[in-house]
């Protein structure tokens, strides 16, 4: 491995106008904060799998299997639409090998927990969301690794994309599986222990991408800023703006209702970066990870930052009409409700007959004794 990492290191390291995140590798090769942060990441990405499957139900899963259309938007979102997404920004952006494998990287990766958080803040679909976010987890298996040798084709010549290791790649996602299925037993046998390790994995989410963009940041140090391009940051900001958009169209397109549409939008956007970063750390030598390692970092930053103001403007604005939607339900039902009794009322009096016009005859109900 160690000679075959150095014609990746040189094709890398590009003026920035090209886009090259290559640079401020060797600061990686210090082994023990290497092999730490590999640890953090493995276990942050444990614990998150984990927390995925604590949140699905086998009621839900059976229920999906029947009518699949969650299972299908996750296909459509996750693995056609944010693909394609991030190879034409590649291309338009004139990423170089390096950060155009990061970008693919990304856009290939199935959901993450985050869209789960945000689709409670938004009143979403709670079931659309974990279904979505699981089904994608588990189709990543196969379509990932299928993804990225499909668009990595037009950097086939290059070093870095030689060594793209899919195998290792699906070897990763495969070890995902197990803690997704420890949780789906525990919330099967101990649904209460499950809701307390959903909560944990949204908390560690969170915390392991703070530790993560610090132990980064010191690593790198001050050459940090100098080997990411304003390319770079661009397709960070992008990416999960046009995923959102692209997952409302998606919904639209099924004729969904407004919450479904706001669930699949922030499902398609929000990309599951701790396993990104596992595959970078875990997959590539550590003389490509310094550069690369950073554009997941970027994506977790500015996808959290553009839900939270998705949240936002629906708090302020979107908010009513959901509550106007949820109660036109409610006085619906309970005009069904009212009709109902009425119908009961009138069929329990059937020995009963009224009338106030002249000759009236009246017949009651009469008990008969045994």
């Amino acid at each position: 491995m160690a000679s075959s990492a150095q014609p990746p290191a040189a094709a890398g390291t590009g003026s920035p106008d090209g886009g090259s995140l290559a640079g401020g590798g060797e600061a990686f090769g210090d082994r023990s904060l290497s092999q730490g942060l590999s640890v953090l990441v493995g276990l942050g990405l444990c614990v998150t799998m984990l927390g995925l499957g604590c949140a699905v139900e086998l009621g839900q899963l059976g229920q999906q299997l029947r009518r699949p259309v969650g299972l299908l938007l996750a296909l459509l979102g996750q693995f056609v639409a944010m693909p394609l997404l991030a190879f034409l920004l590649a291309l338009i952006f004139a990423l170089d090998e390096v950060a155009a494998v990061a970008v693919l990287l990304c856009g290939c990766c199935p959901g993450g927990n985050l869209s789960n958080l945000m689709s409670v803040l938004v009143d979403g679909d709670m079931t659309l969301s974990i279904i979505m976010t699981a089904s994608s987890t588990l189709l990543a298996l196969f379509l990932m690794p299928l993804c990225l040798w499909i668009y990595s084709r037009h950097w086939i010549n290059t070093a870095v994309v030689q060594l793209l290791p899919l195998g290792a790649v699906s070897l990763t996602l495969g070890s995902t599986l197990l803690p997704i299925g420890l949780g789906v037993l525990i919330r099967y046998r101990h649904p209460r222990a499950a809701d307390l390790l959903v909560k944990i994995s949204l908390w560690s989410l969170l915390v392991t991408l703070v530790i993560l963009f610090i132990l980064t940041g010191t690593m790198l140090g001050p050459d940090l800023l100098a080997h990411i391009p304003a390319s770079v940051y661009a397709i960070a900001v992008l990416m999960p703006l046009a995923g959102y958009a692209l997952g409302y169209g998606l919904a639209t397109v099924f004729k969904m209702p407004p919450h479904c549409r706001r669930t699949v939008s922030l499902e398609t956007g929000c990309q599951n970066v701790q396993l990104c970063t596992a595959i970078l750390k875990l997959t590539f030598p550590p003389e490509l990870i310094g550069g690369m390692y950073m554009f997941p970092l970027l994506y977790a930053l500015f996808q959290s930052a553009e839900a939270g103001l998705f949240v936002l403007v629906y708090k302020m604005y979107g908010r009513d009409s959901y509550k106007q939607d949820t109660l036109g339900e409610e006085e619906d039902t309970d005009i069904s409700y009212k009709k109902l009794k009425e119908e009961e009322v009138a069929d329990t009096s059937y020995g009963t007959v009224t009338t106030e016009e002249h000759n009236s005859i009246q017949m009651e109900p009469t008990q008969t004794a045994l």
